[in-house]
């Protein structure tokens, strides 16, 4: 009786783990542009700081999301990227660093990484999408909830954003687009 009540707890942990284990594949910028290389995908990088409230709150319930992760990890390299860290990234044949980065204000406002500032990001959270050959498409500033981060996750990963060159075609686009994420 005993062995069966330790396999049905092994199997009900098990699988409510694997409910609660829901993760984005997360890498760093520089490995994302090498895998452009080998697999072509688009690129989500989810700008960031250790200060930001919001940011907390759009990887808790955004990127924790069951279907959000699901699509990310089909569609996507995604990257975290903290705009006042002090990461020495390469981009475009050219270095970006933070030399102002105070290690002692690291959970704190910090002064902005250099790549951050080429990405003109200007509030956190701010979620950069770059096509399959690492160019920005476009930023997409605050907060998402799973089904507002599912319209730009479709509109750029599909390509239809490259038919859109007015707000009125944003307009009718947002207005046909149909949510079928959960949250």
């Amino acid at each position: 009786m005993k062995k069966i009540l330790y396999i049905v707890l092994l199997v009900l942990f098990t699988s409510i783990n694997g409910v609660f284990a829901q993760e984005i594949n997360w890498v760093t910028f520089k490995e994302a542009l090498e895998l452009q290389k080998k697999a072509p995908k688009k690129i989500m990088m989810d700008v960031y700081t250790n200060w930001c409230g919001p940011c907390k709150l759009l990887d808790r319930d955004t990127f924790h999301n069951k279907d959000v992760v699901d699509f990310v990890n089909d569609n996507y390299y995604a990257v975290k990227f903290n705009g006042e860290g002090d990461d020495n990234i390469i981009y475009k044949e050219k270095t970006f660093s933070n030399p102002n980065y105070n290690p002692s204000k690291a959970n704190t406002r910090n002064s902005p990484h250099e790549l951050a500032s080429y990405l003109q990001i200007s509030a956190y959270p701010t979620i950069v999408f770059f096509d399959d050959k690492g160019e920005v498409i476009a930023p997409i500033r605050g907060y998402q909830k799973p089904t507002q981060l599912e319209l730009y996750l479709k509109l750029f990963g599909s390509d239809a954003y490259k038919t859109i060159d007015t707000q009125e075609k944003f307009n009718e686009y947002y207005k046909a687009f149909k949510p079928q994420f959960k949250g």
